[in-house]
């Protein structure tokens, strides 16, 4: 691993405070560890909106707290879930239930998948199935085939605090918006922040159905090197990563990350990259 032109950075990763409000969903990599690191390197940074083109888990749109923010994902199951916390998601009274058991799982992923199948994919019973198949499939991880379809196991949880009432969110999103689609779409202007947080360069990559190849790498790398705006970029630390963003002209440190949820139950650090460019 090369790391003789990036700065080694370790932040504490248990008991980060994120804001009044967290997370709704468990996301693996999610970004709460690194929010702390973030106000440090904005503190100097003036900016009115936020700009996420991978939102994930929430964690550093709501950490960071900005005036307004742009958030978009490829997911478009995620992108509804947000849309309906917006308007005050209330789980009570649709229906679903809300049991950690092995054949209520597979019947809500089974609704989820043909609510997806009949394109009726923007109802509160597919965010509220969502959030359900979040919380309760293996390790909470989000993994679609080519179809389309949730296909991640019923999880192995002991117990699971689930919650039906999301009203709160509702205040704290009024300034955001929510949108689904490519990361090249979108054109941040003045007075912005980019913060992009893409799925890792690892050989997990059916995040969606249509994955994230390494030429998606390149392609963001080279579009957030040609923006006009202060950008940030996290990823796993791979030796093709570090030389893309080096090459870019990048600022990068290195991190140990805790590895919250895996697809194999390693909660052992991972090395990430933060890199940064016109900060100031």
């Amino acid at each position: 691993m090369r790391r003789n032109s990036s700065k080694m950075i370790r932040l504490p990763l248990e008991g980060v405070a994120v804001g009044d409000l967290g997370p709704p969903l468990k996301w693996a990599g999610g970004k709460r560890w690194l929010v702390p690191r973030l106000r440090e390197l904005l503190s100097a940074v003036d900016f009115e909106r936020l700009v996420e083109p991978f939102v994930g888990g929430l964690a550093v749109a709501l950490g960071l707290r900005p005036h307004k923010a742009l958030l978009r994902d490829a997911n478009p199951h995620l992108i509804n879930f947000y849309k309906w916390l917006k308007r005050g998601l209330d789980l009570t009274g649709l229906g679903i239930q809300l049991t950690n058991d092995t054949s209520i799982f597979y019947q809500n992923r089974e609704r989820f998948n043909a609510l997806a199948r009949s394109g009726k994919i923007e109802c509160a019973e597919a965010a509220a199935l969502f959030y359900y198949l979040n919380r309760t499939a293996f390790n909470g991880l989000c993994r679609f085939n080519r179809r389309g379809e949730f296909n991640v196991p019923f999880g192995r949880y002991s117990t699971i605090a689930y919650r039906t009432d999301f009203r709160e969110y509702k205040n704290a999103f009024s300034n955001f918006t929510f949108e689904t689609g490519d990361f090249q779409d979108m054109a941040p202007s003045g007075g912005d922040l980019v913060y992009a947080d893409p799925p890792y360069d690892v050989q997990f990559t059916s995040y969606s159905a249509n994955g994230f190849s390494w030429e998606d790498q390149v392609r963001l790398a080279k579009w957030l090197s040609g923006l006009s705006v202060p950008v940030l970029a996290s990823n796993q630390a791979t030796d093709r990563v570090l030389d893309l963003y080096q090459r870019l002209g990048f600022s990068i440190e290195t991190l140990n990350a805790p590895r919250r949820i895996s697809c194999t139950g390693d909660r052992s650090e991972a090395l990430e990259i933060l890199a940064h460019i016109r900060l100031r």
